[in-house]
């Protein structure tokens, strides 16, 4: 396995993101956060677009694992081999694409993406799933990660209250050897322990730790 996983085996990795119009969405805000969790202990970093993973990769000393999100339906998530390129040119050394089965909007397969994304660059890729086909696809590509990241979000799975961890139980059954990351409702530490003894890898955190006005909601509705 690649020294860079061996790294994450059993540990948290913090997705940094803020949303369009919000108050912390400022790439120079989000490397402070992602400064931030490095110092609390996490083994990586995700960022959310080109800017973002530059000055992400600027100030941290853990490896990066760079989206960019273009669009709000269907695949979203790095959703074209030019996506994928850029996050890569942008010093991601990881990639997260969308991994689901759905239809691309530059025509290529998940696995075409990886092949020729593998032609230009040494990144590692992780692939974010939605359910045990688009998982074993994944893996049939050479992701090298297969994370359960859209799970409950493109209707290929019923959402859960907290992780799929029945997910995270099927992929590590059916994908000896590879690495099953659980990213995907994780609220509570328990939840992380939980995805852990499941079998996971590792465990990707982000609106638990760095979404403050999410966080700020559910003490208002436990308090209303």
């Amino acid at each position: 396995m690649h020294p860079l996983l061996e790294a994450l085996r059993g540990r948290l990795v913090v997705s940094c993101q803020a949303y369009p119009g919000e108050p912390m969405r400022h790439p120079d805000t989000m490397a402070q956060v992602a400064q931030a969790v490095e110092i609390g202990g996490a083994a990586a970093v995700r960022a959310q677009g080109l800017d973002d993973i530059r000055c992400v990769k600027q100030v941290v000393d853990v490896p990066v694992v760079g989206i960019w999100k273009d669009g709000a339906e269907g695949v979203f998530i790095t959703p074209t081999l030019r996506h994928a390129v850029a996050v890569a040119e942008a010093g991601a050394d990881i990639v997260g694409i969308d991994a689901t089965l759905r239809p691309r909007p530059d025509g290529l397969t998940f696995a075409e993406t990886v092949r020729r994304l593998r032609e230009r660059t040494e990144a590692l890729v992780m692939a974010d799933c939605d359910s045990v086909e688009s998982a074993l696809a994944a893996a049939e590509a050479g992701a090298d990660i297969i994370g359960t990241t859209l799970s409950g979000y493109t209707g290929a799975r019923p959402s859960t209250v907290g992780p799929d961890l029945e997910l995270v139980r099927e992929l590590v059954a059916e994908l000896p050897g590879h690495a099953v990351v659980a990213e995907g409702r994780v609220h509570t530490p328990a939840q992380a322990a939980a995805a852990l003894e499941a079998g996971a890898f590792a465990v990707v955190v982000g609106t638990a730790i760095t979404h403050p006005t999410s966080i700020t909601r559910w003490f208002v509705e436990a308090l209303g």
